[in-house]
């Protein structure tokens, strides 16, 4: 991982609930969409920079076939560019798709000090599912915010927005957790003391302005609970 400087995390107040991105930051999952989105459009004849797949990181499906038309016009063939990908993802997913480290002790932590949590992403549901069926995670996250739930994703801050209605916690008192800009930026307009643990993409300036803190993994975001005990 690049230097990211000082990851000091300064929870203002003690968070009442935490809520989680998940691609990037639950799951190992940034890197196998990456390969699979990058090979299937070479397939397809298409040259796709992976500086283009980092700009789609944490954008909803329809953002992003808005972004990739833009890049490869009106022809391309998006329902079957995203068929052959999908297909690609779920054959390298089946035997490469790992938690991110910390994640199980982080829950351990979150159900110890009776904090509610909550997934808020852009993925689908069912999607949500299978990673979470593929590590047995289903039951520890009753509450999943997913595509569909809220009229506008990342960047806007519907998504973290209604996982705060679900969970019942005022925005404010929720911590998020995000690896992506467009998640940072969505938590952060949502209210939400922000941390991000980044995974493809570096914190910018940004990034640090929008947060109460950057964290290495998910054992920092830990620690800093721990530390704001009270």
């Amino acid at each position: 991982m690049p230097d990211i400087g000082s990851t000091d995390i300064v929870l203002p107040v003690k968070p009442l609930a935490v809520v989680f991105d998940m691609d990037g930051l639950l799951f190992d999952t940034e890197a196998l969409y990456r390969d699979a989105m990058i090979r299937t459009a070479a397939e397809l004849g298409h040259d796709m920079p992976v500086s283009l797949y980092l700009d789609t990181i944490g954008l909803s499906a329809e953002a992003t076939r808005l972004l990739l038309r833009s890049r490869f016009g009106d022809a391309f063939d998006l329902a079957r560019f995203w068929e052959r990908a999908s297909g690609q993802f779920a054959m390298m997913a089946a035997t490469e798709l790992r938690l991110k480290p910390g994640v199980v002790d982080l829950l351990d932590l979150l159900d110890g000090m009776g904090l509610p949590f909550a997934i808020a992403t852009s993925s689908q549901h069912h999607d949500v599912q299978r990673n979470l069926d593929g590590h047995g995670l289903r039951a520890r996250f009753p509450t999943v915010v997913a595509y569909g739930d809220y009229d506008n994703g990342k960047p806007h801050p519907a998504p973290f927005l209604t996982a705060a209605s679900r969970l019942g916690v005022a925005p404010q008192y929720c911590l998020a957790l995000e690896d992506s800009h467009n998640g940072v930026r969505s938590a952060s307009s949502a209210g939400m003391m922000t941390v991000m643990v980044p995974d493809l993409l570096p914190p910018t300036e940004e990034m640090k302005t929008l947060c109460v803190g950057i964290a290495r993994c998910l054992h920092e975001v830990a620690a800093a609970l721990s530390d704001r005990r009270t």
